[in-house]
């Protein structure tokens, strides 16, 4: 008897789901939906949007198509801002902002008085993160510098986007927490343009996700033309363990603990948002549709075959991450903030 009346609400359920998809797939039936992306093309979040696009439709009721619009500028907020105020409210516009997004309200790089911040990021749902990921420093191989004590010896000019991005903010917080002597040459649209640049002799290297290099750059590893030399999340990863993390060099534990802060951006690395007042019932269907994914056996192939790492966080644990940089300790923040007003990171 008991088997049975198991096999009855299990029944229910998969019934009550479906019914609650149909309305789902019929409304995104035919539709496209927008990937709004807060980075320029051929960069690391271009590449982890367009790889995820790829996939993503089959696992979304409806099947509809999914595009990768490029909104670059003013270090991601931007493209946020969009989402916030002028996309759709309807589930056919989802955002993959640059990842200090979720620390800008805190921060307020781009502006002293948070004018510039023109979203509340509580009214934001979340997707999750295609990756985590450290950024790394890294210089070309013909850069003067092989290690961390030529960093701090020779000037090394690095390529940049503007004073309050990561390939910015990072190298100025090791020179002000270690020593080091980087120069950062900002103005640069991406990645792709820095590279050029560093081809070419104006730069010698560049602070950026690591998987700008293995998956954007694969042949730059191979070759052996790029070394790095800093990575910034907390612990060394497995695949970097010659390469020692800021936070290991920083005496000082109010320090050390400040950079655990700013790592957590590092560990949603490619976030993904839905606009505010999207219908729930969509926005649990594009989370989950992310989440099929991520474990779909053609996406991990596509990854892992052009070098993006695929491990992932779902919308939870995303939420959970906004949710500390909320609650941390405001003089972990005005530490942060008076090390990169030093820095010119303002």
């Amino acid at each position: 008897m008991s088997r049975r009346i198991g096999a009855a609400i299990v029944l229910a359920c998969v019934s009550l789901n479906a019914a609650r998809a149909q309305p789902v797939a019929d409304f995104y039936r035919g539709k496209t939906i927008e990937l709004a992306v807060g980075a320029a093309v051929a960069g690391g979040y271009d590449i982890a949007a367009r790889t995820l696009a790829n996939h993503m439709s089959r696992h979304i009721p409806g099947n509809p198509r999914l595009i990768v619009r490029n909104m670059p500028g003013a270090t991601g907020l931007i493209g946020t801002n969009y989402l916030y105020n002028v996309a759709k409210r309807d589930g056919t516009v989802i955002g993959m902002p640059t990842s200090n997004v979720p620390l800008e309200p805190r921060l307020k790089l781009l502006s002293t008085d948070g004018s510039a911040v023109k979203f509340d990021l509580a009214r934001f749902s979340w997707i999750g993160t295609t990756l985590q990921e450290p950024q790394v420093t890294w210089v070309w191989h013909t850069a003067p510098a092989k290690n961390v004590d030529d960093l701090k010896t020779n000037v090394i000019v690095m390529g940049a986007t503007a004073n309050s991005a990561d390939n910015y903010v990072l190298p100025m917080l090791a020179n002000a927490l270690i020593g080091t002597r980087m120069q950062a040459l900002t103005g640069y649209v991406g990645q792709n343009e820095i590279d050029l640049a560093v081809e070419r002799g104006e730069v010698q290297g560049n602070n950026t996700g690591l998987s700008n290099l293995t998956a954007g750059r694969a042949d730059w590893v191979r070759d052996n033309k790029v070394r790095i030399l800093l990575q910034y999340g907390n612990e060394r990863l497995a695949s970097l363990k010659d390469v020692p993390t800021v936070a290991e060099l920083t005496a000082s534990a109010v320090d050390r603990e400040m950079l655990r802060f700013y790592a957590l951006k590092f560990t949603m690395t490619r976030p993904l948002m839905i606009p505010p007042d999207v219908p729930p019932e969509r926005v649990l269907a594009l989370q989950q549709a992310f989440e099929a994914t991520m474990k779909d056996p053609a996406y991990l192939d596509e990854a892992r075959r052009i070098g993006l790492d695929t491990n992932w966080l779902g919308s939870a644990e995303i939420a959970r991450r906004v949710r500390q940089i909320q609650e941390t300790p405001q003089p972990i923040v005005d530490r942060l903030r008076e090390l990169l007003a030093l820095a010119g990171a303002k």
